[in-house]
């Protein structure tokens, strides 16, 4: 499974409601951060996921309302240093930007009290960790080097519950350890392999996250059948010369890659102020019935079978 929170959902500038962007992301072991705007840390306090294990922030791109809250996020996190430091991943004229704003604005020039890495984002593979994965694909937003990013679980087999009651495997360790794909003894004496009771292998759980972009077909590969896709929607589509000049997508332009890619759920995401949120929803949702506004502090898990809004 793979859990979501909004951090923030605005566009360019914030609002009352809605900070600007940053999306922390629960997956297997790791808790990683996507962008981080003004106001990132405030949010993880107020959603209570405060700043345990958040040990990678990945950046989609250098706008300011994406990585202007890395400065009071990274000093915060220095009050209490983690042995392995902060790993910040991002394209090249992302950590160009983002190294001269840590190491010679925040931190003055001088070495800082938290051990900061950089990690250089081409498209492919970000990180793998037991089974899972976070891979990068170019995005197209104005003259950015931008990226969208990839998340998929490790496929999981499932025991099968007709096998386990025909061998009379009893609830408990044993099938736990067999889930976990390890042979068990019974107290009777059997060996019982894991295969024995364990069905086919059924794909992970995957998440697409797209910062902002001015379009989307070269986007359909990248992001196809996701169970969620997460993307900005800052326009309405009567603007859509606006949207285009701005590098930004319509709600309607969000809906109809969301459908062409045939994923399982749509977020729109970077939304602004200059329109009432229905009127977002509904366009998308015109082109892609499993569209979803998102909202600050909103939790979200994704899975094959079913997705919820807690």
């Amino acid at each position: 499974m793979i859990e979501l929170i909004f951090l923030g959902t605005s566009a360019s500038v914030p609002s009352v409601e809605r900070g600007l962007p940053a999306l922390l992301v629960r997956f297997g072991r790791n808790r990683l951060l996507v962008d981080c705007g003004e106001g990132t840390q405030r949010q993880l306090l107020r959603s209570g996921a405060k700043f345990h294990r958040l040990d990678r922030i990945l950046l989609t791109h250098a706008h300011l309302d994406h990585v202007l809250g890395l400065g009071g996020l990274t000093a915060t996190l220095a009050l209490n240093p983690r042995p392995g430091g902060v790993t910040i991943h991002g394209g090249a004229a992302t950590l160009g930007f983002v190294r001269r704003y840590l190491l010679d604005g925040v931190w003055g020039g001088a070495a800082p009290p938290l051990a900061l890495k950089f990690a250089l984002v081409t498209q492919g593979l970000v990180f793998a960790d037991s089974g899972n994965r976070v891979d990068a694909f170019a995005v197209r937003h104005r003259d950015t080097d931008s990226y969208g990013f990839r998340f998929v679980t490790a496929p999981r087999r499932h025991l099968i519950p007709e096998r386990l009651a025909a061998l009379g495997i009893p609830a408990g360790p044993a099938r736990r350890a067999l889930a976990r794909g390890r042979a068990v003894v019974l107290d009777d004496g059997r060996r019982i392999a894991a295969d024995e009771v364990l069905g086919p292998e059924v794909p992970g759980t995957s998440l697409a996250v797209v910062g902002d972009t001015g379009e989307t077909a070269s986007l359909v590969d990248a992001v196809r059948g996701v169970d969620a896709l997460v993307i900005e929607a800052s326009f309405l589509e009567r603007d859509r010369r606006l949207a285009r000049e701005r590098g930004h997508l319509t709600a309607a332009d969000a809906g109809r890659l969301a459908a062409e890619a045939g994923v399982g759920a749509l977020y729109l995401n970077h939304i602004s102020e200059r329109y009432p949120p229905d009127q977002l929803l509904d366009e998308a949702r015109r082109q892609f019935p499993r569209a979803i506004l998102a909202e600050d502090l909103m939790v979200v898990t994704v899975g094959r079978e079913r997705m919820r809004a807690v």
